[in-house]
């Protein structure tokens, strides 16, 4: 029985071609410096031809219309099953991605949603979970007859038929910010106080304005209210003027209508066409929720109907962990007939929650943009979608999944490196980290440094191997006997010395308001268990907060 990869001459990249044997139904980690050939193995070599191989037994009509990769530099690869991939640092999803589209729980409580809610008739009765909705079958209001159908899952989702009309399922729209439409108010309207006259609508709305009533010779701040609101909100009048361009000296007599200031810019915004054309509206735009549905995305019908007592917003706003007690409930609270189409229904939710809730996620809610998540987060994520299909007779090639963990959330993923060993898969494990190194059963060291220098296979064996090889460079580091060394830290009577940068913040996502001095002069470390707010509280509270010092605009 063939237990092994075997490769023999790999030369991608840096590799000096080398030949390995990699065994199957194990976790194997493959460690080393940095830039010594690890991914060049891993994803170069091992992932390359497993992929490119699955796919050469496909149709040519299929593999046209996919990306494949290109054959590896390598004198032969036997044995490799089909692979699969887990990248170092997945991509940032769309505006439109969320916690609950990305890991597909949506789609099953949409399901929940469509077929053993309550639904609600077009005269405003709710009426009690019924059979007939799944069989499709017209309802029939027994409080005022009104005969309609109940909505579809697809009728639900935020990304198709359920979306909200006034901000096209997105939960954000993007409002004039007044603040912008006159950036400089010591100036008067006819040396071009108002700034979106200037760059996106034509000089001639400064005679108009003054048609309308107001003073274009005095500096802006000196205008009446009313005047200042006929700039920012007036009516579209037609007005009679004489125009006189200054540039061609022409002039002559207009009718033309009044576009006020933020019309101007709703006007330019409806017309954009493409990255040029926004670049020169959104300085006057600021990004804000939907005043319609309040940033859950979903149009009206789509929040009415009831489970449980509560709308499909409102579950989805739900932390995991509350979630999943809550759709554990579902079944019993349906009539009898119901209950083994729910029981099917949440059984399919909870499999995929349980599995995100082992990888340390319970605290996400489902609406939670996807585009918000930390590195940490949306590897955990990808990871849980990898594995919950339980395949079996696949190599999963994870490079460096300990980037953006916890020690504590270390734990989580390697019991699914180790279930998925136990379903019969191969798991290929790229990483620095010892903590998640020491799960390997196998591991190949590259080096011995990196680049020119790297390339070599300089140990390989099981982690009490490694630990006994002198020429093991992470040996040491596997037993806890490296030295390490460390630089000196400031003492608690010296921190400040230099100062301190004081931060006070509002609610962001995870991160609640929080008062926090940060040394000045000093190496400060931010950590917490991933999802704990660290990226959000420094790069979307303190280095904003900087730069606005800096800019003077704090």
């Amino acid at each position: 029985m063939v237990d092994h990869i075997e490769i023999r001459g790999a030369r991608v990249h840096n590799l000096k071609n080398i030949d390995v044997d990699v065994p199957l139904n194990k976790i194997v980690g493959i460690a080393g410096v940095s830039g010594s050939g690890k991914s060049s193995l891993a994803l170069g070599v091992l992932y390359a031809e497993g992929s490119r191989r699955y796919l050469d037994a496909l149709s040519t009509y299929t593999r046209r219309r996919m990306t494949q990769a290109p054959k590896a530099d390598v004198d032969e690869v036997l044995y490799v099953p089909a692979a699969l991939a887990l990248h170092q640092r997945p991509g940032v999803p769309g505006i439109r991605s969320t916690f609950g589209t990305g890991t597909e729980l949506l789609n099953s409580l949409r399901l929940m949603y469509s077929r053993l809610a309550s639904h609600r008739c077009p005269n405003g009765h709710y009426l009690a979970p019924t059979l007939a909705v799944a069989a499709g079958q017209e309802l029939i209001c027994p409080e005022c007859g009104a005969r309609f159908y109940a909505p579809s899952a697809e009728e639900l989702a935020f990304n198709s038929q359920g979306a909200c009309r006034t901000c096209s399922g997105t939960g954000m729209v993007m409002t004039v910010d007044e603040s912008t439409l006159v950036p400089d108010d010591s100036l008067t309207i006819d040396e071009g106080a108002v700034a979106p006259w200037k760059s996106l609508m034509w000089s001639l709305m400064v005679d108009i304005c003054r048609e309308m009533g107001v003073r274009t010779d005095v500096p802006f701040r000196d205008l009446t209210d009313r005047e200042k609101d006929i700039v920012f909100h007036g009516p579209a009048e037609k007005k009679h003027i004489f125009y006189h361009n200054k540039n061609s000296n022409q002039a002559g007599e207009l009718d033309f209508t009044y576009f006020n200031a933020t019309y101007t810019v709703e006007n330019a915004l409806s017309k954009v066409k493409d990255e040029k054309g926004m670049k020169r509206v959104e300085k006057f735009l600021r990004q804000g929720i939907c005043p319609d549905c309040g940033g859950t995305r979903l149009c009206n019908a789509a929040r009415t109907p009831k489970l449980r007592g509560i709308t499909l917003d409102k579950a989805c706003q739900m932390t995991l962990v509350q979630l999943t007690d809550w759709v554990a409930g579902v079944p019993d609270s349906l009539p009898e007939e119901m209950r083994p189409m729910a029981r099917n229904i949440c059984e399919s939710f909870q499999t995929a929650a349980a599995r995100l809730l082992s990888l340390g996620l319970g605290y996400l809610t489902l609406d939670r943009s996807a585009s918000t998540l930390s590195t940490g987060e949306r590897q955990r994520m990808q990871l849980a979608r990898a594995v919950r299909n339980r395949t079996t007779g696949v190599l999963y090639v994870l490079d460096e999944p300990s980037i953006g963990l916890h020690p504590s959330n270390i734990v989580g993923l390697t019991g699914v490196m180790h279930d998925l060993v136990a379903d019969g898969n191969s798991v290929i494990l790229v990483d620095h980290d010892t903590q998640i190194l020491k799960e390997a059963d196998w591991v190949i060291e590259m080096g011995p440094e990196a680049g020119a220098k790297g390339g070599h296979v300089i140990a390989e064996g099981t982690i009490a191997d490694l630990e006994a090889k002198p020429e093991s460079q992470i040996g040491p580091f596997l037993s806890g006997k490296a030295e390490t060394k460390l630089r000196r830290c400031a003492g608690t009577g010296e921190m400040f010395a230099e100062g301190a940068i004081h931060l006070s913040t509002g609610s962001i996502h995870t991160v609640k308001p929080l008062e926090l001095d940060i040394p000045k002069g000093r190496l400060t470390v931010v950590t917490g268990v991933s999802g704990s707010g660290k990226t959000t509280m420094v790069l979307e509270s303190l280095v904003p907060a900087l730069e606005a010092k800096i800019n003077g605009s704090a």
